[in-house]
């Protein structure tokens, strides 16, 4: 049997991600025969520089959602011109799509289609050389597991709930280890089902998996109070062993510095009243990371966050920077932020993501990489965060199989890695209350 490892083929396939909404898989034939395929993600809150999510616009299939045109454009002009192409060589393969598609947002190919191929070829360059994902893109120096960032309560653009904000997430930052990060995530969310059962609130789940309760009075606030309630019932301390973490995505309610939270009844807001109420939180609450507090039009809002804030707790750039080295140089320039979201698809290149990763890294910047709201069971990004010692990662509640995939493999890559593994808390060097000592764990 050959040993050849360049690309033969491609082939690709329209399915359904966890929203009921189209998606691909692509999958890379090696002339030696090998093959490994990848599935692509979907966002409901886009950034307007995300690489471009190429759908077909016929209002006769899935209204308009299909991808048979980015299927066809894997297996037809990507296929030909990677051809021959060592599997090996992930920078060269990308280079090589984005040149073929030739615009600067991936427009022409779709960024689906391009990101696909990139993970496919990822995990067939692993096979080849018989290593795990996370070992074959980073050999020995993989050995990070994330921080997990679980959305437990669902708002904004992810669920019909009475929130303005979009997620509202417990992190387990006193855990040992991942595995007993998860486990302390799983049982704060099945003490925050029981209380919202008790108080007669729905116990349905949003995109992620986060609960979405109808908070009517004070939502956004009263999320946090239900969240300390939950870690205290499930035994533990609201910050030295969980904290929260907020994802407002505040371009799904704002822009030009004015803010509307109209569901939770705060009403309009400018860029100052609200730095004010994230400042009135964070001295209130264990709360030691906030993403997208402000719009991704809005370069001041973050400024002005990270100068007031950015010292006690992590200010994360998504919407504002989509995973692009040119935005994220920016947003270094201007002392706009001191962590980025890292998400594949809105790149679209696995070797753009790492460089992305790496450009934070370097400057002492967080990263947290992340999954979508239209998610498959594939689990790429727990291998990518753990190969690029990323530190962080979130996939949304211990809930649901696409979300828990990411998660399981984690748990995974940490007993392979056996006492290689390393788990820290990020958020340690800063002076949050939710790095408070006292007591101990359950």
């Amino acid at each position: 049997m050959t040993t050849d490892n360049r690309i033969a083929g491609l082939r690709a396939q329209e399915i359904l991600d966890s929203r009921g909404n189209p998606t691909l898989t692509v999958a890379v034939r090696l002339e030696s025969g090998l093959e490994a395929s990848a599935s692509v993600p979907s966002g409901a809150s886009t950034g307007a520089n995300e690489a471009v999510e190429l759908r077909d616009g016929d209002p006769a299939r899935y209204g308009g959602k299909g991808v048979l045109t980015t299927v066809a454009n894997v297996e037809g002009e990507i296929a030909a011109g990677l051809f021959g192409c060592d599997v090996r060589d992930q920078a060269a393969i990308d280079r090589r799509m984005i040149d073929l598609d030739g615009t600067p947002n991936k427009a022409r190919l779709g960024g689906n289609a391009i990101l696909g191929v990139s993970m496919a070829v990822a995990r067939a360059a692993a096979q080849v050389e018989g290593l795990p994902v996370y070992a074959s893109l980073n050999g020995v120096l993989a050995k990070l597991l994330p921080m997990p960032a679980m959305n437990v309560l669902n708002g904004g653009k992810h669920a019909d709930s009475g929130l303005d904000f979009q997620e509202f997430m417990i992190v387990p930052v006193g855990a040992p280890s991942f595995a007993e990060a998860m486990r302390y995530g799983a049982e704060t969310y099945a003490a925050l089902r029981e209380l919202l059962h008790d108080r007669g609130l729905k116990t349905s789940v949003g995109d992620e998996g986060g609960f979405a309760p109808a908070l009517e009075h004070d939502g956004n606030e009263a999320a946090c109070k239900l969240i300390i309630e939950a870690i205290e019932r499930a035994g533990y301390r609201p910050g030295p062993d969980v904290a929260i973490a907020l994802d407002p995505a505040a371009s799904s309610f704002g822009a030009n510095g004015r803010y509307d939270l109209a569901r939770s009844g705060e009403g309009e807001l400018d860029r100052s009243a609200l730095l004010a109420l994230y400042e009135r939180w964070v001295a209130a609450y264990p709360i030691v990371s906030i993403e997208d507090g402000f719009a991704e039009d809005d370069w001041q809002g973050f400024i002005d966050h990270t100068a007031a804030q950015g010292d006690r707790i992590q200010i994360v750039g998504d919407d504002i920077t989509v995973t692009n080295p040119r935005f994220i140089r920016e947003a270094i320039e201007r002392q706009a932020m001191n962590a980025v979201l890292i998400k594949l698809n809105q790149i679209g290149t696995v070797t753009e993501a790492i460089e992305a990763v790496k450009l934070c890294q370097q400057t002492g910047w967080g990263t947290m990489v992340s999954h979508r709201s239209g998610e498959t069971v594939d689990s790429f990004i727990a291998d990518f965060a753990v190969a690029l010692g990323a530190g962080q990662i979130k996939s949304g509640a211990p809930c649901r199989g696409e979300r828990l995939a990411k998660y399981n493999r984690l748990i995974e890559i940490e007993r392979g890695l056996g006492t290689r593994a390393e788990f820290t808390n990020p958020f340690a060097h800063r002076s949050s209350r939710a790095n408070d000592s006292g007591g101990s764990p359950r």
